[in-house]
């Protein structure tokens, strides 16, 4: 009975071994399943981010010409205009020039009837006669009285009031001139006259019409320009303001004359920039003896100044037009997206200038998505570049 075997001892030992063995294949079929795994995350991140990344077309910035041509439009305008109003009340009598008609200074355009100022000189001139006659008894009265006086038949009283009314009687005189001489200067008004060479532009009286004295508030009766030398008016945008100098030279062009260039200068400037509309008034002159050209037209004016240092051309699809303000994306040393701001001088339709936010150096991704941001990574497409 000692030696058998116990029932259950063997079946134990195999259980033990066969657990052993299933452990060991379970852990290496996990550690296999975690290794695949972050391989096919590793692989999948590098074919996402090689997915992302965009094939751009690129375009260096050009330096622009040495000279630009600046286009304004300018209002012409005579050199001197002067309207004319009446000094004197009456009616129209007549006049002698018509609208077109060329003037020398001192011409008579007009001449207007006074009768009522004419009535007033001859009162005027009843009163110097008066005034004169008195004048001329005080004075024989005064110096009949200082001969009596010699001999004292008056008293000092009495002959000095006869030589302060004679005194008197030529004050009253001296006043009695001046108003004649007052009315007679008025008188003179009643011919219209040229002020200076030049063109009646304006005729708004006819014979027979009421003038008022001065009525400023209505038309004035002729209107006289001087259209021998042209004045232009330009506004030039506060960008440009610093290559505006007096003596400058400008090329001037008229819708009923294109295909004809007439040349101006430039001759000063307002020195102050207009808040409302951020421009500077610049004055141009430009000869005009022959007439050809009218005051009040419209004229298109031409500038050739000098381009600004480091102004670049670029392609107008380069732009990013964003809130943060105008842009564009370029390319880095590392292949990433760089955006930067950018200052327009002047649009030219399909080319932009560029005064300010670039370099020679850059690399501006032409037609960007809208989508592209700072910091992407992006492959250069081979291709020609855009002039």
């Amino acid at each position: 009975m000692s030696n058998e075997i116990p029932p259950h001892h063997v079946p134990t030992r195999r259980l033990r071994l066969v657990g052993m063995v299933f452990i060991l294949v379970a852990g290496t079929v996990a550690v296999t399943g975690i290794v695949s795994r972050l391989h096919h995350e590793k692989d999948l991140k590098k074919e996402n981010a090689l997915g992302n990344i965009q094939n751009v077309k690129v375009v260096q910035p050009k330096y622009g010409p040495s000279e630009k041509t600046l286009i304004l439009p300018g209002n012409v305008l005579a050199n001197y205009t002067a309207p004319i109003y009446a000094r004197v009340n009456g009616y129209l009598k007549i006049w002698y020039t018509d609208i077109g008609a060329r003037v020398k200074k001192g011409d008579v355009l007009g001449l207007i009837d006074t009768p009522e100022l004419d009535q007033e000189i001859f009162r005027a001139r009843a009163n110097v006669s008066t005034a004169e006659s008195n004048l001329e008894i005080a004075n024989i009265t005064a110096k009949r009285w200082q001969n009596l006086l010699v001999t004292d038949s008056v008293s000092h009283q009495a002959a000095d009031e006869k030589v302060a009314d004679a005194r008197a009687k030529q004050d009253i005189l001296n006043a009695a001139k001046a108003n004649l001489e007052s009315l007679l200067a008025q008188q003179a008004f009643n011919k219209v006259t040229a002020p200076f060479d030049g063109v009646v532009t304006e005729r708004n009286t006819d014979i027979g019409q009421l003038i008022n004295q001065g009525a400023n508030s209505g038309k004035p009766l002729f209107q006289v320009a001087d259209i021998n030398l042209l004045r232009i008016y330009v506004e030039v945008p506060q960008a440009y303001s610093d290559l505006i100098k007096p003596g400058m030279e400008a090329k001037l062009y008229f819708p009923e004359r294109p295909d004809t260039a007439y040349e101006a200068k430039l001759v000063s400037t307002s020195n102050g920039i207009h808040v409302s509309s951020r421009t500077l008034t610049v004055e141009l002159q430009m000869e005009n003896k022959n007439g050809e050209v009218l005051p009040g037209t419209y004229a298109e004016v031409h500038f050739i100044m000098p381009s600004r240092k480091n102004v670049y051309m670029i392609p107008a699809s380069t732009l990013l037009f964003r809130k943060e303000g105008l842009q564009v994306a370029t390319v880095g040393p590392d292949n990433r997206v760089v955006l930067k701001h950018i200052v327009i001088g002047r649009d030219l339709g399909k080319v932009e200038e560029v005064i300010a936010g670039l370099d020679a150096s850059d690399r501006v991704i032409d037609s960007p998505s809208d989508s592209i941001l700072e910091g992407d990574l992006v492959k250069i497409r081979q291709g020609k570049e855009k002039p």
